[in-house]
């Protein structure tokens, strides 16, 4: 991806936060199983104005020409202010079977929602194990464009561990969530799209945005806008990874959730 490109598409990311308005209620789950967008964290947890206690579960499958991955993911939001996930990756046709175990905190911020986090992975490659961990701070401003609600999410951080050539980079990612056409839509259809130097895992299926970045973007469903659904989260998504480059890989998936308590 060249420079130019990259430089376009961080400046529309910025331009989509141009005016504060309340939280959405939808939060569905990154690819690693994290609160977020695609390959993104963002600043929020799960259930953050819901409830004290929270459960996610979702499954991801990513496929390539080469591979499919199966993730299947699980969350508890803590306190309106914490969470926990878990997710396991497997790759069919090989022996590879990653776990990614999460862990962010809300900071008592108002407006925009800012979150510490972080991850580790147990991953397997080329029948070697490998650990790599890292940290992060995501923020997430609300705000509409085009009279279209939004929420612009930047992420810095850091990984560490087995990575190999080109880990000694910043880990940077930005990304938004739309929701389109609304009064057509019904608030149902919301577009999500992210651009970062890092995956959902550093041994992901599709992209390797270590490289050079990689853009995904997808339709996210809220199917818990139709209002007897309201109390839970029902989500079902259908992504594009690398969406700019030639070994792009596509992504469908559902989570849903509850409050407990």
């Amino acid at each position: 991806m060249k420079k130019g490109t990259t430089l376009i598409l961080a400046g529309v990311l910025f331009v989509l936060a141009v005016a504060p308005l309340p939280a959405q209620s939808l939060k569905g789950m990154s690819l690693n199983g994290a609160t977020g967008l695609i390959g993104i964290p963002t600043g929020r947890v799960g259930w953050e104005h819901s409830s004290d206690l929270g459960f996610d579960l979702g499954h991801h499958t990513i496929f390539d020409d080469d591979h499919t991955a199966y993730i299947n993911k699980a969350s508890l939001s803590l306190f309106r202010l914490a969470e926990i996930a878990f997710a396991y990756d497997t790759n069919r046709g090989s022996d590879n079977e990653d776990m990614i175990i999460s862990g962010k905190l809300q900071l008592p911020t108002q407006g925009t929602a800012v979150a510490i986090g972080g991850n580790v992975q147990l991953l397997q490659v080329d029948g070697e194990d490998e650990t790599v961990q890292q940290i992060y701070l995501a923020a997430t401003y609300p705000g509409q464009f085009f009279n279209m609600p939004a929420e612009t999410t930047v992420v810095v951080g850091k990984s560490f561990g087995d990575m190999g050539p080109g880990s000694e980079a910043i880990d940077f990612g930005m990304g938004f969530d739309l929701v389109l056409f609304p009064d057509i839509f019904q608030g149902f259809v919301h577009w999500i799209n992210d651009f970062s130097n890092f995956s959902y895992s550093w041994h992901a299926v599709g992209p390797n945005a270590q490289d050079r970045g990689a853009f995904n973007t997808g339709i996210r469903i809220d199917l818990a806008s139709y209002p007897a659904l309201s109390r839970y989260k029902l989500v079902i998504d259908a992504m594009m990874t690398d969406a700019l480059d030639d070994n792009r890989a596509f992504a469908l998936g559902i989570v849903f959730g509850a409050p407990l308590q």
